[in-house]
């Protein structure tokens, strides 16, 4: 019986996408760089940090990541701010709710920033539905490395054969794979040439899910 579900944040919770969009395409003007929709498509699920690194090692940019890491989020967070049009998901709320109602414990992994996640969770009032907040930028590597999810999951009230993970990108179905986690992909239309035909089970709304089917998934062995 599964005790535990563990959420990405980025077109599962909120869609921040096009607040990152602009951000880095912003910043990409500023380095005088090209970064085509398919090299942007897989820095889907990377921190911010690892896409820098990849950008430094492929445009041979001069400037530290540490510093174009900044640049980035400055830029987001005065959109983020200045964004009135910024909603949850549809009906990733209800779930939510209906899962913590139930009992059941509530993880975050996401990719993104303590700030911000710290900034999506204030503005929508998240922070009481969830026991940990787990943030890519604690790692090394991004998803598809399995490092985020094996640590959220030993963060759980149960074994990881009783957690299940809900991931839009293909990095993340990756990553929840390679830690042996039950996946949920979740087909968000803001989540643009992703692939998720890795993921256990595979929903295109969240109306699709509850408390009843959630924990009545076999506990999983991969």
């Amino acid at each position: 019986m599964i005790k535990t579900v563990i959420f990405d944040m980025d077109g599962v919770i909120v869609d921040t996408e096009p607040v990152h969009y602009y951000a880095y395409h912003k910043q990409f003007k500023e380095l005088g760089i090209v970064v085509n929709d398919e090299m942007y498509a897989s820095f889907t699920g990377f921190s911010t940090r690892n896409t820098f690194q990849k950008l430094k090692e492929t445009f041979s940019l001069v400037p530290e990541v540490e510093h174009l890491i900044q640049r980035k989020r400055t830029i987001f967070n005065d959109a983020f701010d200045t964004k009135e049009d910024l909603y949850l998901l549809e009906g990733v709320e209800d779930l939510i709710k209906d899962l913590h109602q139930n009992g059941m414990q509530l993880i975050l992994a996401s990719s993104a920033s303590k700030v911000t996640i710290d900034r999506v969770f204030t503005r929508f009032n998240l922070h009481p539905y969830f026991t940990h907040i787990v943030s890519g930028e604690d790692f090394p590597q991004s998803k598809p490395n399995p490092a985020i999810f094996l640590h959220a999951a030993s963060l759980s009230v149960a074994p990881k054969e009783n957690c299940i993970v809900i991931e839009d990108s293909t990095n993340g179905i990756k990553a929840a794979n390679s830690a042996g986690i039950f996946c949920i992909g979740y087909n968000s239309e803001h989540s643009k040439m992703q692939d998720l035909s890795l993921a256990d089970m595979k929903i295109n709304h969240f109306s699709e899910l509850n408390f009843d089917k959630i924990s009545q998934i076999e506990s999983y062995i991969r």
